[in-house]
């Protein structure tokens, strides 16, 4: 009877090995806007083979910005340390692995030791001092009946999925640094064009008011104002130069280099404003990194309730030792020196003051947690998208109206300045007409900075931009060879 109950005992145990307690996970539901409110096409589901570019910032079409995006990805010490983060998540995943295999171990002891004169049950004919050595092996197999281990393992899983996804944040994060403060740096040096156009503008201004002085025509108060004019006109100059510094500085810490080994090629050129699609897809939920790793963590967190749950259970595991022992003399392997033990193991605690009971309710509250902060992200991405997507809109209008401004300042100042050389107004008015027309340049390009910032936040919120995957090039793939299977989506 005895070998037909172990029969049993083991077909149990083997069935018992598919078993899980976490409970069927489901990822948590958010309701999704049918589409964006500040763009006409519509949202769809994204579906797995969507996958939209990494290198994103080229719909700039611009060399030296993909030139530092690479530099960025070879030396940036935050990515560095952020993808060294990663791998120790990779490790540990493996460690929670190792659990789902026997444990085998092996120990050498060669001894020579005294034992006490007055050790109990001594005899009298036993050696003070003696040889002992001992070589044996171990084993031991936890049979994992309720799924503790397995649960572990996904949840250990799903957290270095996350932790890719956090690398992929962090990329991204910094690219997007890394972009905007190019965009600024381009604006800066467009800035620095207009100054230094109306410097000449305001030097010929001024030489024409010296001369009329000199000429008994114009006032001393005409001259003066001439004078305030260029030296106000060089003081913004020399405030941009300042802010251009910083950018640069900025930039340079961003790609791992010291801003006195760093130089950027200055460019008033305006960069190349994108075209965004009418319709974006709806790639949000499946290219955004945060809102990935937030799910993983939804994931892991359902598979810990497992792991609770199995607390309540016994556990089972089996163990083995097989070895030989001498006294310094004969060999260890000798059938009348071996020793071996075979057996399995139950545990189970029947009072832990309600720790169990705990550690099940803190891993429900921890799911909870997690699918909220789930819920949380997707409506923090839906809302920046729309954020841009306004920004960009609105700016667009903003642009319109703003190059009307400039068009009829630039026609006033004109007017003054023919007035004033035909002796019809004072120098005053010129001087109102070239400040108005210099301010409304320099803020219709300081609109078109914020239009291309805010494209660039666009790209960044879609998880990175709205085109399709494009081959990498020869820079980004030796840039990023070493860990691009690491990071790349599942």
């Amino acid at each position: 009877m005895r070998p037909r109950l172990e029969g049993l005992a083991l077909i149990i145990a083997i069935t018992l090995q598919g078993c899980s307690l976490a409970p069927a996970y489901q990822t948590p539901t958010v309701s999704l806007p049918a589409h964006y409110k500040e763009d006409a096409g519509p949202w769809h589901p994204a579906q797995p083979a969507d996958q939209l570019q990494r290198q994103w910032w080229q719909v700039f079409e611009d060399r030296q910005l993909d030139d530092l995006q690479q530099r960025l990805l070879a030396a940036n010490p935050d990515l560095a340390a952020a993808l060294a983060h990663y791998d120790a998540s990779q490790a540990y995943a493996s460690q929670l692995h190792a659990g789902l295999f026997p444990q085998v171990g092996a120990s050498v002891a060669p001894l020579r030791q005294r034992q006490s004169d007055r050790r109990p049950l001594r005899g009298t004919t036993q050696p003070s001092i003696y040889n002992s050595d001992t070589a044996g092996l171990s084993l031991s197999f936890d049979m994992d009946l309720w799924g503790r281990i397995r649960n572990q393992v996904a949840a250990g899983d799903a957290q270095a999925q996350a932790s890719a996804d956090d690398l992929a944040v962090a990329r991204l994060s910094l690219q997007r640094q890394l972009a905007t403060l190019y965009v600024q740096a381009r604006g800066l040096d467009a800035q620095a064009k207009i100054l230094r156009a109306s410097l000449d503008d305001y030097g010929q201004a001024l030489q024409l008011t010296r001369d009329r002085y000199e000429g008994k025509i114009a006032s001393q108060l005409d001259l003066t104002r001439a004078q305030s004019q260029l030296a106000q006109a060089q003081a913004q100059l020399d405030d941009v130069n300042a802010q251009s510094d910083l950018s640069e500085h900025a930039i340079a810490e961003l790609v791992g280099v010291l801003p006195s080994e760093f130089t950027l090629v200055h460019d008033a050129q305006p960069l190349k404003l994108p075209d965004i699609p009418q319709a974006l897809p709806g790639d949000l939920l499946q290219q955004r990194p945060d809102i990935a790793a937030a799910e993983r963590r939804v994931f892991a967190a359902n598979a810990t309730i497992g792991v609770a749950k199995a607390a309540w259970y016994p556990d089972f595991s089996l163990s083995g030792l097989l070895g030989g022992q001498t006294q310094g003399s004969g060999n260890l392997l000798a059938a009348a020196n071996r020793y071996w033990a075979l057996g399995p193991l139950v545990n189970m605690p029947l009072f832990d003051g309600g720790r169990r009971s705990a550690n099940e309710r803190q891993a429900r509250a921890e799911f909870e947690e997690a699918a909220a902060q789930y819920h949380s992200q997707v409506l923090k991405a839906v809302r920046e998208v729309e954020d841009n997507l306004g920004q960009l809109k609105d700016l667009q209008q903003e642009s319109q109206d703003q190059q009307a401004a400039v068009d009829a300042a630039n026609s006033a100042e004109r007017m003054a300045t023919s007035s004033y050389q035909a002796g019809a107004v004072n120098y005053l008015d010129v001087v109102t007409a070239q400040t108005a027309a210099l301010n409304a340049q320099r803020r219709l390009q300081a609109v078109d900075t914020s239009r291309l910032q805010a494209s660039v936040g666009l790209a960044v919120a879609l998880g990175g931009g709205w085109r399709t995957q494009d081959a990498p090039t020869e820079s980004t793939r030796h840039a990023w060879a070493a860990h691009s299977q690491n990071v790349a989506r599942r």
